[in-house]
């Protein structure tokens, strides 16, 4: 008998950045890769038909959303981009069983911070004060 493929959990994951370690974050988004299409005529097609080839990639940003800690390792990165200093980091995205082990690894080639935003801080509130990480990259990988 074949063994269950149950789908995994949205919520059991784990980001590591390079330099920056493992780095509890409550959301990512963003992991999205896509191939532009090129419609293409070619002279003698006497039926007016358009042939579609594939043309360039290209990846979006990813969104990391944590809650704010006294670790001040994600600003420090994005300071050295508004410094000049782009480092460039590989970052990894591991989805994990309801045992916590890996399952699925998306890997992000060459990334950087390219927004840090604070959220809304409220005196009437009790929500948890969230800060957002916008990477760019330049790929997007799955490694299983």
């Amino acid at each position: 008998m074949a063994a269950r493929n149950d789908p995994l959990a949205a919520f059991n994951f784990l980001v590591e950045i390079q330099n920056i370690a493992e780095a509890n974050f409550s959301e990512v988004s963003g992991l999205a890769v896509e191939v532009a299409a090129i419609e293409y005529r070619e002279g003698g097609d006497k039926l007016n038909t358009v042939r579609k080839l594939p043309g360039l990639y290209k990846t979006s940003d990813v969104t990391l959303k944590r809650g704010i800690t006294a670790d001040a390792r994600l600003w420090k990165w994005f300071q050295s981009v508004l410094e000049g200093k782009v480092q460039r980091s590989p970052v990894n995205i591991t989805l994990l069983d309801a045992q916590r082990q890996p399952v699925v690894r998306w890997v992000l080639r060459n990334a950087w911070p390219s927004k840090y935003e604070v959220g809304d801080l409220k005196a009437k509130g009790n929500d948890v004060a969230i800060e957002t990480l916008v990477l760019t990259h330049e790929g997007l990988e799955r490694v299983d």
